[in-house]
């Protein structure tokens, strides 16, 4: 696990780069960091789930025949918040498997030069000693309401390692913490933030004055703005060539509590929160160690949560009053569970 230096470094310019969601919510942002780093708009190719079911064999075949890609950035996702990974666990295990090992295989066998995978922090063991390290992958079973998700994605990081054991293949690991910002998924089947600025918002325009959360609170997580996260995939796509995992995240711990608080107060509702803790609370804790990323490819988190999340909450606004809703799913599953382009 070397970092990469001077000469090193990718000049990405030179790739042609396919980024699987790259019309989702981390994908616009990556295809957008790819574009600030100098890298042609024709150099770059985003797949819509439309034309190329990244499930079937025969359609990531023909990604590599259509696009003949030297760079692979691989963030397509079954994904969706506690609700929708109880709903729907063999959704999110079989598809999120399937299209990581057809990716990753294909890739191998196109002689694609490069791979990087997105992963989860779900894929951490329940009692995961803080802050995550890397090394801990290994050390237990994932929190149950996310373990399919988590462990199906864990195998492309099994996968990326014993292929290029095998064959020699370049494909890197991240391991992002919970995302936030603009695009996300603003629905029933979304993640924390982006969910609980829908009820806030909905609570003041019908005029109710209690918003009831999940759980009871106590769990603690870690946010990392989107384009934070955008910005260190690419710089692991520039910088990083290692087998090793890497963590992305932002260091900072906050309660499910707080966090709700500071999104009632960054939304204007004034009302009462309450807590319905026959609700699953998740993992009861995360945090990660992210030196791995700073010592290996130069890369950390820049915005303040605060900051991050009146972006958010603005940017929401200014969709709604334009009549845009962002809760609709991007595409279905067989049994139409919640998929989206990360």
């Amino acid at each position: 696990m070397r970092p990469m230096r001077g000469r090193d470094v990718r000049d990405l310019s030179r790739d042609r780069i396919v980024v699987t969601g790259g019309a989702g919510f981390l994908g616009r942002q990556v295809v957008g960091a790819l574009a600030r780093r100098g890298v042609p708009a024709e150099r770059i190719a985003v797949p819509r789930s439309a034309e190329f079911d990244l499930r079937t064999e025969a359609a990531v075949q023909r990604l590599y025949r259509e696009y003949r890609p030297t760079l692979l950035i691989h963030l397509a996702a079954v994904v969706g918040g506690i609700g929708a990974n109880r709903e729907h666990p063999g959704n999110f295990f079989y598809d999120n498997l399937r299209m990581g090992t057809l990716l990753l295989e294909h890739a191998r066998l196109a002689g694609t030069e490069k791979v990087v995978a997105c992963g989860t922090i779900c894929a951490y063991p329940k009692h995961t000693p803080l802050p995550f390290r890397e090394e801990s992958l290994w050390d237990g079973y994932p929190e149950e309401t996310n373990a399919p998700y988590g462990l199906a994605k864990k195998m492309l990081l099994v996968q990326a390692q014993a292929y290029r054991q095998q064959y020699g293949t370049n494909a890197v690991y991240l391991m992002p913490t919970n995302l936030y910002g603009p695009y996300d998924h603003f629905g029933p089947a979304g993640h924390v933030i982006p969910m609980l600025i829908v009820k806030f918002l909905a609570a003041q325009e019908r005029g109710d004055d209690e918003v009831v959360a999940w759980g009871d609170g106590s769990p603690t997580r870690e946010f990392l703005y989107v384009a934070d996260a955008a910005d260190g995939l690419v710089a692991a796509a520039e910088r990083y060539d290692g087998a090793d995992p890497v963590n992305l995240g932002s260091g900072r711990e906050i309660s499910i509590r707080e966090l709700t608080e500071r999104i009632a107060r960054a939304t204007g509702f004034g009302g009462r929160i309450s807590w319905d803790a026959s609700k699953p609370n998740g993992q009861p804790r995360r945090c990660l160690d992210t030196s791995r990323a700073r010592d290996c490819f130069g890369w950390q988190a820049t915005t303040p949560f605060d900051e991050g999340l009146e972006r958010t909450v603005s940017w929401y606004r200014q969709e709604r009053e334009h009549g845009r809703y962002w809760g609709a799913e991007p595409t279905t599953t067989r049994t139409g569970a919640a998929v989206a382009a990360v």
